[in-house]
């Protein structure tokens, strides 16, 4: 699976995890020189805090684009780290 945004692939694995419609990267799989970290989180009550990146391409911002979960709860620990996306970031075989 391809993350991708403005143009440009932002992560890249073979070993997604796919949770309520979502793939979720492992955290090796982004590459980070597109990600910054944010002070947003929000709280899912099944999975546990979320915490957010904004990815930057080009220039171009789209704020808090990317998810993650640093702790999980029990039922969420195979996404522990892994990264998902919205806000038009592109996910693709």
């Amino acid at each position: 699976m391809k993350a991708i945004w403005n143009g440009q692939i932002i992560a890249e694995s073979n070993d997604t995890k796919v949770i309520e419609n979502n793939h979720y990267f492992p955290p090796e799989a982004i590459k980070k020189e597109f990600f910054k970290s944010s002070t947003t989180h929000t709280n899912c009550p099944w999975k546990g805090m979320a915490s957010y990146y904004t990815v930057e391409v080009d220039g171009k911002e789209n704020q808090d684009a990317a998810w993650y979960y640093p702790e999980t709860s029990d039922l969420a620990k195979q996404i522990k780290g892994y990264v998902a996306f919205w806000k038009g970031v592109e996910v693709v075989e």
